[in-house]
């Protein structure tokens, strides 16, 4: 009776002990995370622990998302270096679930043509680098000081403004405004200067000259405050306008006016540095409110490594720039007295400022 008994009990100790070896634990290598079972410690975990209900606390991914991205310059300029930084610190931030899609070298159209569709709600463009005083057009009062002729004296007071208080309230003016866009950071590409198909030694040279400009008031004033004709042209067609003889100059930072091989048909430039390009990156509404708040926050936070990016890179890339034009025998005049200028152009600025005279001189104040 007892074998009989030792032989029941050594046969259920077998069927136990087949059973526990055919046990198996979860398979956690496409959780998503990519990290392997042994990483979080399950492989020491007691069998008995191993056959425990998932987790499901693990918040949901978000969502994978494309933005359109346009760009009017090529890759290689400041902006466009700068969009490559801000479109992969997104993709790392995201994980790779958001995509920046730049579109360079104006396929996407002129700054105007970009701000129109944003504006109109087509919903083809979802961002733009766009230049501050483009903005002008569209109801940006305030970003208008920012374009005014001779405000920055330099590249430190400029970026004394954008990490300003200031800075959010001029940024978030059009979504205020109703226009249906605000922006995300601010950047520099250099300062503006006239480059022309005749050569020239000063301001005086100028009187007579038709200039091509943008569709833009301030513009416009500034060059019919130094004697030359506005001449509104597309940034897309300047190149052949040039060549053409339908206008006789323009004005672009020094990085762009190379970029765009301006230099190969109007290779006479003089530094006045009538106005620093200042930069916005814009995003339309219906994009910013489509995001996840996650999302939301990779943008700003891309924005500001981005924005910081483009400080470092500007000055010495605008300096390399220089010259490699001037190695390529570009006329390169050098402006030691800005004063004529300024004094040119006082009433554009008086103008422009009325009735933000207080706010405009905050930025002054900026100085250091």
């Amino acid at each position: 009776m007892k074998k009989k008994i030792l032989s029941i009990v050594l046969a259920m100790s077998m069927i136990v002990s087949v059973t526990a070896c055919g046990l198996k634990s979860p398979d956690t290598s496409s959780s998503g995370t990519g990290t392997p079972a042994a990483d979080t410690g399950a492989a020491a975990a007691p069998a008995e622990t191993t056959a425990a209900p998932a987790d499901t606390t693990t918040p949901a991914a978000e969502p994978e998302v494309t933005l359109v991205y346009a760009e009017v310059n090529p890759l290689d300029t400041i902006v466009g270096q700068t969009a490559t930084a801000f479109a992969d610190k997104v993709a790392e931030l995201s994980g790779g679930t958001m995509k920046i899609d730049i579109q360079a070298s104006g396929v996407l159209g002129s700054e105007n043509d970009v701000l129109d569709t944003m504006l109109g709600g087509g919903g083809t463009i979802d961002m733009s680098r766009i230049s501050a005083f483009a903005l002008t057009s569209y109801g940006g009062e305030k970003s208008m000081l920012l374009s005014l002729p001779y405000t920055f004296v330099n590249r430190e007071h400029f970026w004394s403004f954008a990490t300003s208080d200031l800075a959010e309230e001029f940024l978030l003016e059009p979504h205020e405004n109703g226009s249906g866009v605000r922006g995300l950071f601010y950047g520099e590409e250099g300062f503006r200067h006239f480059f022309t198909t005749k050569e020239i030694s000063g301001m005086d040279d100028l009187a007579g000259m038709k200039l091509r400009v943008s569709n833009d008031p301030v513009m416009n004033g500034l060059v019919e405050s130094l004697g030359a004709n506005p001449t509104v042209v597309s940034f897309n067609e300047l190149y052949s306008a040039l060549q053409t003889g339908v206008v006789d100059g323009a004005e672009q930072p020094i990085a762009n006016y190379k970029s765009n091989a301006f230099n190969e048909v109007a290779a006479n430039l003089i530094l006045d540095g009538h106005t620093l390009g200042a930069i916005q990156v814009i995003i339309t509404d219906d994009a910013w409110d489509s995001l996840t708040e996650e999302q939301q926050n990779i943008l700003v936070e891309a924005g500001e490594y981005a924005s910081q990016f483009n400080r470092q890179i500007s000055e010495d890339a605008e300096n390399e720039v220089l010259e490699q034009l001037k190695a390529d025998g570009v006329n390169v005049v050098e402006v030691n007295d800005v004063t004529p200028w300024q004094e040119a152009v006082k009433s554009v600025i008086e103008e422009n400022t009325k009735g933000q005279e207080d706010l405009y001189q905050q930025i002054l104040d900026l100085a250091k």
